[in-house]
């Protein structure tokens, strides 16, 4: 019977120990696995002009007219769509997205309120969210093939976050990169602040005055038409130049490196120097709708779950098992060596009381 014990001591010794490594290994080498960004990502947010803030867009239309100066539209409703997915190549520590985006004014049908359409892919680390160090890294539609309407990509080599923050954000600066400017600027650590309860981290960019028409050669970033057409006067024409600026604020599950909310005050227009705003092409501010904040957090969520699983409870719960039967397995080894103790004394007491008969 001590034989059994020993054995059954042994065994609950040698299980809490192993449970008590299980314990600390999860958390140091299970957690590093979980903490990357899934590869099963489809997510669309939306985000929308503010209501009651100055939201204004070119009529492009009035540019072409034979007649009459641009016409700038004014408390314009806009709708800013972005459709992201993971594609090949993607593996292990590496993953491919591609966000198709499109701005349109939502008081016109979807043809006609179509102001620009891109589509986005880059490669990058699960784990930090940065482009990986390749040579082309991204591609980005910058134009429609005439024959098949495909849109045609541009191979990029960029730096700086875009999608993703790292798993585990730090209250610092990132360089973060812009699709319009084509660029990579800080984006820098403003507040800590929540969002339906849930922590997060808020960040800001600003991209400073950009000539569009040095980032890319296109028609439209560029325009010599006759003074009038301009809102100007005289009859020669004006040449003006597309300029961009922006302000983007973020705000960053900081354990996970989700963007939960997102929004931009955009800003597009002609001029004959960048200091000088001729005429709007579009300025507005819009910010993720509500439906997009609470799916972000409903996938976020999950990865918080996971993260929780392997990081906290399971190293408890193992821990609490290992130590129970740690000493379990002690105890009964220690009853057990009493007991073996008792047995081995009896025989030199029969053979005393022997002698004495």
């Amino acid at each position: 019977m001590s034989n059994v014990r020993r054995l059954i001591a042994c065994i609950l010794v040698g299980l809490g120990a192993l449970l008590l490594a299980a314990a600390v290994m999860i958390p140091t080498y299970t957690v590093g696995k979980v903490a990357k960004t899934p590869l099963d990502l489809r997510i669309t947010t939306v985000a929308k002009s503010v209501p009651g803030e100055e939201s204004l867009v070119l009529d492009a239309k009035s540019l072409t007219a034979t007649e009459g100066a641009a016409v700038v539209n004014t408390n314009v409703p806009l709708v800013s769509q972005r459709f992201l997915t993971v594609e090949e190549p993607s593996g292990a520590d590496e993953m491919t997205v591609q966000a198709g985006q499109t701005l349109r004014r939502d008081d016109r049908d979807p043809k006609d309120g179509l102001l620009t359409a891109s589509v986005d892919r880059v490669t990058l680390d699960r784990v930090t969210g940065a482009p990986i160090d390749a040579s082309p890294n991204g591609s980005i539609a910058v134009a429609a093939d005439p024959k098949s309407g495909a849109s045609i990509p541009t191979e990029s080599q960029r730096r700086g976050l875009q999608y993703r923050f790292p798993i585990g954000t730090e209250k610092k600066s990132y360089p973060y990169f812009d699709l319009n400017a084509r660029a990579t600027y800080d984006i820098d650590f403003i507040e800590e602040s929540e969002i339906k309860g849930v922590p997060v981290y808020h960040f800001r960019q600003t991209i400073p005055v950009t000539n569009m028409w040095d980032v890319v050669k296109h028609p439209s970033h560029q325009l010599a038409l006759p003074a009038a057409k301009w809102g100007l006067e005289g009859t020669e024409p004006v040449t003006m130049t597309r300029f961009y600026t922006n302000t983007r604020d973020v705000w960053v599950e900081p354990r996970t490196g989700a963007v939960l909310k997102g929004g931009e005050s955009l800003h597009m227009y002609y001029g004959r120097s960048a200091e000088q705003v001729d005429v709007n092409i579009l300025k507005s501010h819009l910010v993720f709708d509500e439906e997009t904040i609470d799916a972000q957090m409903a996938v976020t969520q999950e990865s918080l779950d996971k993260l929780d699983l392997f990081g906290k409870t399971l190293p408890i719960i193992l821990g609490i098992l290992g130590a129970i039967f740690l000493i379990g397995g002690a105890i009964l080894g220690f009853l057990s060596a009493g007991s073996t103790s008792g047995r081995s004394f009896d025989p030199p007491t029969e053979r005393i009381r022997s002698s004495n008969l």
